[in-house]
């Protein structure tokens, strides 16, 4: 199962490559764009599934992009700080933010769907707290980046390329570190803990050390596709950005591909954000409402008929026809 999951070296390196060169094709400025915000939501989604895939499933991760990316912009707009100064001052906000929520959580043992709705306290707790300091925050009416054109010291662009690559990287970043996570003995703790923490406990497994620790890494991972979208984007708003609707999609992401895969959250970020444009584009704003409700329906038959999601069912489909093409082989005389 893990040997089909990973793809051959010569198909990743030829992506890679197909990646790379996207940009300099003369193409349309928009599908640039689009790339980039699959990049972006891509790699929120992947370390979102650091912690779902071993049961842990957060509805913040919403609010771990927000918190960074407002405090990176404030402090540019207020006191003409760099961003990429910023930025580091943000990160270190989600860390100790997500270490004070993640241990305090897993301390007493929050499990489950009571772990799920402490995280969306969370997340709507923090849009609020942007809400009520709307002179600082601009509120519900959303935050603008102070534009200065082409200021590269300042994290603005004459041309989306610098955004794509940074989108580009953090993907690579965030597959990098599920990758990590998969071939050490952080997996194997932490798949004993999500079938049971008591008799993971009962064998020295520090489960509050590694259950934050991921946590943690997923917020941080989360925390720089939001000072990225930010950025990009140059505009901040706690009901797109910070509420619970991103924090859902993220999760919807996830399910669709497969959480339990290196590639099912990419997938999920290519379907869910391929739709949005196509709806957008096609019908602007008729059908933004009914878009939900089909994204609903979706997740509601995934969860039902696929539950390892359209990407690790496909991978388990073949698992089985290889399997049993081995075993016909071997019972061959």
């Amino acid at each position: 199962m893990k040997r089909l999951a990973n793809l051959p070296t010569a198909v990743l390196l030829f992506i890679l490559l197909m990646a790379i060169t996207f940009p300099f094709v003369p193409l349309s400025q928009y599908y640039t764009h689009v790339m980039i915000i699959i990049f972006i939501w891509g790699a929120v989604t992947t370390a979102w599934t650091y912690m779902a895939r071993f049961g842990m499933i957060s509805l913040c991760h919403g609010a771990w992009m927000g918190i960074p990316a407002y405090t990176s912009v404030l402090l540019f707009n207020f006191y003409h700080l760099s961003p990429w100064v910023g930025m580091w001052l943000g990160l270190l906000a989600i860390a100790v933010a997500a270490v004070v929520v993640g241990y305090a959580c897993f301390r007493f043992g929050l499990t489950g769907h009571y772990f799920a709705v402490t995280t969306l306290v969370i997340t709507e707790l923090v849009a609020l707290v942007i809400i009520a300091f709307r002179d600082v925050t601009g509120g519900r009416l959303g935050l603008t980046v102070n534009p200065l054109g082409t200021a590269p010291l300042y994290f603005q662009f004459d041309s989306k390329v610098p955004f794509y690559f940074m989108a580009l990287a953090l993907l690579l970043l965030s597959l990098y570190i599920w990758r990590k996570i998969d071939q050490s003995k952080v997996q194997k703790a932490l798949a004993a803990i999500g079938e049971d923490e008591v008799a993971a406990s009962s064998i020295g497994i520090n489960v509050v050390r590694y259950k934050t620790g991921v946590a943690v890494i997923s917020a941080l991972v989360a925390g720089m596709g939001g000072i990225v979208y930010g950025q990009y984007i140059m505009y901040l708003n706690p009901v797109s950005l910070v509420s619970i609707a991103p924090s859902l999609v993220i999760v919807f992401m996830g399910i669709l591909g497969g959480m339990l895969t290196l590639w099912g959250p990419m997938i999920g970020a290519i379907i869910m954000t391929g739709l949005q444009e196509y709806i957008r584009v096609t019908y602007g704003t008729v059908l933004m409402g009914w878009a939900w409700v089909g994204y609903g329906f979706i997740i509601v038959v995934i969860i039902i008929f696929l539950p390892k999601g359209l990407y690790g069912t496909l991978i388990e489909g073949l698992h089985k026809r290889r399997m049993s093409k081995a075993a016909r082989v071997s019972a061959t005389p």
